[in-house]
């Protein structure tokens, strides 16, 4: 009987490992700023050094070279910070006291038993660090952008790398480096990392912007309202039942660290998690909302100084963008061909919001969930780890005027962009700054974010 009992749970088992991976597929879409980049790129789950199909209508007219090339990158995947193992560690403490000790008690409530039995192998000492599979993220990312310029990439080509000063963010500088293997002639696979928290934490030294939105739990009343919402309150009972537990023991918070859990495991170990058995994809549609809308909030379009204390990095883009056109004009070499600069999400979200793209006609809110089905405004598909946003500014000869001798392109997580101003993926370098002629002049950093003089209320001011 023993053989005949083992045959029948094989195919169980197998059932149970199909059943976690179809959950896993359903959800993946959803981890928001916690997704792998494989999500934006799919092609890359097959071949990590694949640069993907051709865009249609990329290509440049025949004799434009790379001028220079600039990338703001987010770092590659990381571990989960101590707050939230911390919390995880809470929720696992409650299954263990509560694990059925009878074989019928834990038939009744599988998931409970099974997450029970889960190994809580993250220590609060991991807070963040970058994970070898991020390191992997950076290094293959290296790869592929020096196959797509391999001309600004060539030996003796100087890189400038500058880093947030982020343990997980130097040491992505370090990965992506290491990546380039010798094709620079540095000599070494060692290199200078700049610390630039300046430009990479811009938000950091932003007082308006700690005072009004950072440290100011009222900026943050949509996400509060949401969590209280009917949507929430649905996957709430629905996770509470799974685990046997009285809904009363759960709230908004240690069930986006479930979820959270589940995206983590499938980034960092490349595994499906029990704690996504917990979830179906209309549960993860909810939870992926939370995230955006305190995207939205906190570093997009919720409030103008979320974005308009980017603009200190803008325009240092653009300082080096006209430096390059300067030495080119001169016919001298460019001095500055390869800059990469590391930093967060939290960098490159705000950027993208002052330069107005995935912006929704209405706002994010707690009660237009509905509404919001559709909506541009998904950091998983905005940054998620590895994300990249790269300018490349271009050389162009046989050119009928002169305002075409200069060209520019936009790649976010390697796909070209389309300009406001043109819904072309190539601009004249005249035009784009014409375009954004208001910010590069007339936003400054020290009166953006000088806190007011008047006592006024914080929601008041934003």
């Amino acid at each position: 009987m023993a053989p005949r009992r083992a045959v029948a749970a094989f195919p169980y088992a197998v059932l149970l490992f199909l059943l976690l991976a179809v959950a896993n597929a359903g959800l993946s879409g959803y981890f928001g700023t916690k997704s792998r980049y494989e999500e934006v790129n799919p092609h890359l789950v097959r071949d990590p050094l694949s640069l993907g199909p051709a865009a249609a209508g990329s290509r440049l007219p025949a004799a434009c070279a790379p001028l220079q090339l600039r990338a703001l990158v987010r770092h590659g995947t990381r571990y989960p910070t101590a707050g939230q193992i911390r919390r995880l560690g809470e929720l696992h403490a409650r299954l263990l006291r509560r694990r059925p000790a009878a074989a019928a008690a834990a038939a009744a409530c599988p998931a409970a038993a099974d997450l029970a039995a889960w190994q809580m192998w993250y220590e609060e000492s991991l807070d963040g660090r970058l994970a070898p599979q991020g390191r992997r993220d950076m290094e293959h990312l290296a790869r592929r952008l020096a196959a797509r310029f391999p001309a600004l990439f060539a030996a003796r080509r100087r890189l400038a790398l500058a880093s947030s000063s982020k343990h997980r963010c130097l040491q992505s500088g370090a990965a992506f480096r290491r990546g380039l293997g010798p094709s620079l002639g540095l000599g070494s696979d060692e290199v200078e990392v700049e610390v630039n928290d300046s430009l990479m934490r811009f938000f950091d030294h932003c007082a308006k912007f700690v005072a009004l939105v950072e440290e100011n739990d009222a900026a943050m009343c949509q996400v509060d309202a949401f969590k209280e919402g009917p949507e929430m309150r649905k996957v709430l009972e629905k996770v509470a039942s799974a685990l046997c537990l009285p809904v009363e023991e759960l709230n908004a918070d240690l069930v986006q660290v479930a979820f959270l859990t589940c995206s983590y495991e499938l980034a960092i170990k490349n595994v499906t998690s029990p704690w996504c058995s917990l979830f179906s994809e209309e549960d993860a549609k909810v939870l992926e909302y939370l995230n955006d809308l305190k995207q939205y909030w906190k570093r997009g379009y919720g409030y103008d100084i979320n974005s308009r204390s980017s603009c200190i990095l803008f325009q240092d883009i653009f300082q080096h963008l006209d430096k390059a056109v300067e030495e080119s004009k001169s016919s001298k070499p460019i001095s500055s061909p390869l800059i990469v600069q590391v930093g967060h999400a939290e960098t490159l979200q705000p950027l993208l919001a002052l330069m107005g793209f995935f912006k929704d006609d209405e706002p994010l809110r707690a009660n237009n969930y509905v509404r919001q089905m559709h909506r541009k405004f998904r950091s998983g598909r905005i940054v998620p780890y590895a994300a990249n946003l790269v300018f490349v500014l271009y050389h162009c000869d046989q050119v009928k005027t002169s305002k075409e001798e200069y060209q520019v392109q936009m790649l976010l997580n390697e796909k070209l962009m389309l300009f406001h101003h043109s819904n072309e993926t190539i601009s004249t370098y005249m035009d784009l700054k014409d375009y954004y002629k208001d910010i590069l002049e007339n936003c400054h950093f020290k009166e953006e974010c000088e806190l007011p003089k008047v006592n006024i209320t914080a929601i008041d001011e934003l």
